[in-house]
């Protein structure tokens, strides 16, 4: 069994799915903010077979309009507490 190289790829295709968006779809949206994502990489990133540096989770969450929060899963996300 290979090592998950991240944790937020599971949620990825859930958001594009939710929005209707390809693969393709969302490799061009990351290009036009100045990632060159191929559809064979965010495959392996959506897989967990490759690692998402902190730009690419960035670019990531804005090419799917969302928060960075919302490419963890919820066991995983941080709520801020206040005093």
């Amino acid at each position: 069994m290979t090592k998950q190289q991240n944790i937020i790829g599971p949620q990825v295709p859930k958001l594009r799915y939710q929005q209707g968006i390809t693969q393709d779809g969302l490799a061009a949206r990351c290009g036009v903010l100045g990632w060159d994502l191929s559809r064979a990489t965010l495959s392996k990133i959506e897989a967990q077979l490759r690692c998402v540096t902190d730009i690419e989770l960035d670019i990531l969450a804005r090419a799917l309009k969302v928060e960075i929060a919302h490419l963890y899963p919820k066991k995983n996300r941080r709520t801020t507490v206040r005093s």
